[in-house]
């Protein structure tokens, strides 16, 4: 059987592109097309892989400022010709859905998200943009033609599979599917269990608006208590002016895969104060047995059991934070039960559900 993988872009290195390392464990002859492929970011998974890249990869300032690109990559996934596969299985949260299968190719989707930026995030994605009002007029009736392809290529899709109840849910509020649930794969192998914390809390990702870092911020400078966080990000310089002179707040930078699950493990708890469509991170914490404190929104729901895993803060304020905190410092939680919980989200468990989802689809695709 033939297979092709398409995914949005190789650009960074997050969650989305580690669902995509292990679909390609599953199917290690599958080629990946993508828009494009920054190897400094994605190589470590991908560098023996054949990848294939769309015209924007070959356009000047085609890789390094590619969301200039955003109007034309439409465009540019529908000149994938994927004619000669049995299966084509798209990892994505934005333009792969939209690729153009023949008549005898089921279309297998892991979604992610339906477009953030699109549908559930559209205002708050113009207002956070760093232009002047007429630039984000602009791109604003430029979001709406996008709107417009991104349904209709929603439409081209044969199976949906969603990340999350949560998305799940997003997947039929915008796109009228239906979904099967699968979460995303988590290396919780590559963590121990540390069972005497030290004296911190931790967040950490890539640093955008959107997660919240700056109520984190704001809340320890308030206290006093211990933060630490970790990434890089567009976010990174606000987030440093915001803490200022604090001394209990350091910011890590980017951090190895070993420097990661040690801070993960010697954290007091992981904190997660923004809407997550799932939420790798949290789950990598809970195979260190660090309780995690998270906004009660989207994937922490499906992760964080309440008072047994961690704990839940209802609004995004500075006292909610706190008052949490608080709570939890009287609080003991059991590191193993912790760690038991992100073996449920393992990659074991994931190829096991995949593999029997694509059986399905290709027996169903058989019979339509």
């Amino acid at each position: 059987m033939k297979v092709a993988l398409i995914h949005d872009h190789l650009a960074q290195d997050g969650g989305a592109e580690k669902v995509l390392k292990v679909l390609a464990e599953m199917f290690p002859e599958a080629p990946i097309y993508t828009l494009l492929y920054e190897p400094s970011n994605a190589a470590k998974y991908f560098k023996n892989r054949i990848i294939n890249t769309s015209i924007i990869q070959r356009t000047p300032f085609g890789v390094s400022h590619y969301k200039w690109f955003m109007p034309f990559m439409p465009m540019a996934v529908e000149f994938f010709n994927l004619s000669q596969y049995d299966l084509v299985i798209s990892d994505t949260s934005s333009f792969a859905k939209g690729v153009i299968t023949s008549q005898k190719t089921p279309h297998l989707c892991y979604c992610h998200t339906p477009t953030r930026y699109l549908w559930s995030d559209t205002h708050s994605y113009v207002d956070e943009l760093k232009y002047n009002k007429y630039i984000k007029k602009i791109i604003g009736l430029s979001l709406n033609n996008l709107r417009v392809w991104d349904r209709a290529a929603a439409d081209r899709v044969d199976f949906f599979v969603a990340n999350s109840k949560f998305i799940a849910k997003r997947i039929k509020k915008y796109y009228r599917r239906e979904s099967d649930i699968i979460y995303p794969p988590v290396e919780v192998d590559r963590f121990n269990v540390v069972e005497n914390k030290e004296d911190y809390y931790l967040a950490g990702g890539r640093l955008v608006p959107y997660k919240r870092f700056d109520l984190l911020i704001s809340a320890f400078k308030k206290t006093g208590r211990n933060l630490k966080i970790f990434g890089d990000g567009p976010d990174y310089d606000r987030l440093v002016q915001l803490a200022g002179a604090a001394d209990n707040i350091e910011f890590l930078g980017r951090v190895s895969d070993e420097a990661k699950a040690r801070i993960y493990g010697n954290a007091k708890a992981f904190l997660n104060p923004q809407e997550e469509d799932f939420g790798i991170t949290m789950v990598e914490a809970h195979a260190c047995g660090t309780p995690v404190i998270a906004l009660a929104s989207g994937g922490a729901l499906e992760i964080v059991v309440d008072q047994e895993t961690g704990l839940f803060f209802e609004n995004q304020t500075v006292d909610a934070v706190n008052k949490t905190v608080d709570i939890f410092e009287k609080q003991v939680f059991d590191v193993h039960k912790i760690r038991a919980r992100a073996e449920e989200f393992s990659i074991e468990s994931f190829k096991e559900k995949m593999t029997k989802k694509i059986t399905q689809v290709l027996e169903e695709y058989k019979n339509w």
